[in-house]
């Protein structure tokens, strides 16, 4: 009787328990289909608030520009040892300290990309992506030749033939064309109207000149016995001084695409006007303000220098036929496409 008594009052507190824990367990929901669903898990969902999304991000993209090798556009290429130009006088052309330019820390495009193409990983070796033939040959994106912008303009590219400072027809130039970045060839339609109501047609000696042109006037001033050329063009000038006298450089604006040499010729009688010096004279003679020229020689230089300068160029100190675009699109790019 004892014991179940006894077992009466276990079960009981059993009960007893039971029912406290029963007190305590969480109500639950149900769903709109009549499942039970805890209600932890029936709470509405709150969005994360602007700008603490949950969503997890994907780690940005490495900086290409920085990275030797790495693609980019062509007008935005970087390359190691490259330092941007600061905002200074005008120095159109950039010559070394030493006299002669330095082997790398140039950026470049090939003669085998447009805007939108990539890096070259070399400098120098173009078979493997040899030049389209003539007549597949388009001028890259952002390039036009002058004449179709500037009917009037007369050419006469001396470094397509051997009438210059070398002797020599110079590397790159392929045909007797004028190309500039279509920004340049507009800027220089806007010079040639003004010059046009005063008389005068622009006669073009260069304009775009390819990278590969500018290494062959390099490997030219390292041969010291070539001097067929020197009456005619640097008579005053020892050839071992042109780099260090900022006549020639190793990195040209003429193959940033928005650098033209050019003269004025008289609507009325055809022939060149008279400036004083020939074109690519390199000597003192050829310099802005030269005392060596007569009053009647200098007013004809100022009137292209003032049209030119209207325009949006600007002058090279050194050579009175030289002009730059203010605004050039490509500043730190040297292209290296041939004129053709």
């Amino acid at each position: 009787m004892i014991k179940r008594r006894n077992l009466h009052l276990v079960i009981l507190a059993i009960l007893i328990l039971l029912t406290s824990c029963v007190s305590d367990v969480e109500p639950a929901n149900t769903s709109g289909s009549g499942t039970t669903v805890p209600a932890s898990l029936a709470e509405p969902y709150q969005a994360d608030e602007p700008g603490t999304t949950s969503i997890p991000v994907a780690p940005s993209a490495p900086d290409t520009a920085s990275t030797p090798g790495a693609a980019t556009s062509v007008h935005e290429m970087s390359t190691p040892g490259i330092v941007s130009r600061p905002d200074e006088a005008y120095e159109p052309d950039m010559p070394s300290s030493s006299g002669l330019p330095p082997e790398n820390g140039m950026v470049f495009a090939p003669d085998s990309a447009s805007l939108s193409g990539t890096t070259p990983e070399t400098s120098g070796d173009t078979a493997s992506n040899p030049d389209p033939e003539p007549d597949q040959y388009t001028l890259p994106d952002g390039f036009v030749y002058v004449t179709d912008i500037i009917p009037t303009a007369q050419l006469e590219i001396r470094y397509c033939s051997e009438d210059n400072f070398v002797g020599a027809v110079i590397d790159g130039y392929e045909a007797p064309k004028a190309i500039l970045a279509e920004e340049a060839a507009w800027a220089l339609k806007k010079a040639a109207d003004i010059l046009h109501e005063k008389g005068y047609y622009i006669k073009i000696f260069d304009a775009y000149r390819p990278q590969r042109a500018v290494n062959h006037f390099i490997r030219w001033a390292q041969e010291p016995n070539d001097t067929r050329m020197k009456e005619k063009y640097y008579p005053d000038v020892d050839k071992a001084d042109l780099f260090r006298l900022s006549y020639l450089a190793k990195r040209s604006g003429h193959s940033r695409g928005s650098t033209v040499d050019l003269t004025l010729v008289d609507i009325s009688t055809g022939e060149e006007v008279d400036m004083g010096s020939g074109f690519d004279y390199l000597g003192e003679i050829s310099h802005h303000g030269s005392p060596l020229v007569t009053p009647e020689q200098e007013k004809n230089r100022n009137i292209l220098k003032e049209a030119m300068v209207e325009a949006g160029f600007k002058p090279h100190p050194k050579e009175w036929w030289h002009y730059g675009l203010k605004d050039e699109p490509y500043p730190d790019t040297y292209f290296d496409f041939p004129v053709r």
